[in-house]
């Protein structure tokens, strides 16, 4: 009995990890519309008038930006994570050059740049949450706090800054997707 794992193997386990990956993003970006409607609703329950005017909104506030970073973080992770195991499946699907005789997903140019084009609108959808998450939340302080940012204008530069990266990175974040060898 041999202890060399057969390629059919690998490549049913390779391909298993890149559905579970594309499982995680779709699951951080759950999780990034949980804490955002989250942390709107938490500005909406101290808004002033209600005993809570010396609460800490500024840092709170900064959930908006810190959430939305960290959601380019994971995408970033998951789209690497992706474009190596895709790498993987292309090598498996060349050996014997197997992939002259049978459609190989991840080394025919005509699969592979269409399952990331279709990928994209993920991308579409992490970036549009981010802007929509981040302008709402800053848009929900500045009118719910008015005295409180305007006392503290910082604030208002360092959500609207980071936020603006977070945004730049997601939409940057197909430059990483795998592409097949030519």
């Amino acid at each position: 009995m041999s202890n060399i794992v057969d390629a059919n193997y690998r490549f049913i386990a390779a391909n298993q990890e890149v559905n579970a990956r594309i499982s995680q993003r779709q699951q951080a970006l759950t999780l990034y519309v949980t804490l955002i409607v989250s942390l709107l609703a938490a500005l909406v329950a101290l808004k002033p008038g209600e005993g809570n005017g010396k609460l800490p909104i500024e840092w709170l506030v900064l959930g908006f930006p810190v959430s939305s970073i960290c959601l380019a973080f994971l995408s970033y992770k998951a789209e690497r994570a992706i474009a190596n195991l895709r790498q993987f499946l292309s090598a498996l699907e060349r050996l014997g050059d197997a992939h002259n005789n049978l459609p190989s997903y991840n080394t025919d140019p005509k699969w592979a740049l269409g399952a990331n084009k279709a990928r994209r609108f993920q991308d579409f959808a992490a970036a549009v949450l981010v802007a929509g998450g981040n302008g709402i939340g800053l848009g929900a302080v500045i009118k719910i706090y008015p005295e409180r940012m305007a006392e503290n204008p910082a604030i208002v530069w360092i959500c609207s800054i980071i936020a603006l990266l977070s945004l730049i990175a997601v939409l940057l974040i197909p430059r990483w997707s795998y592409k097949p060898d030519q």
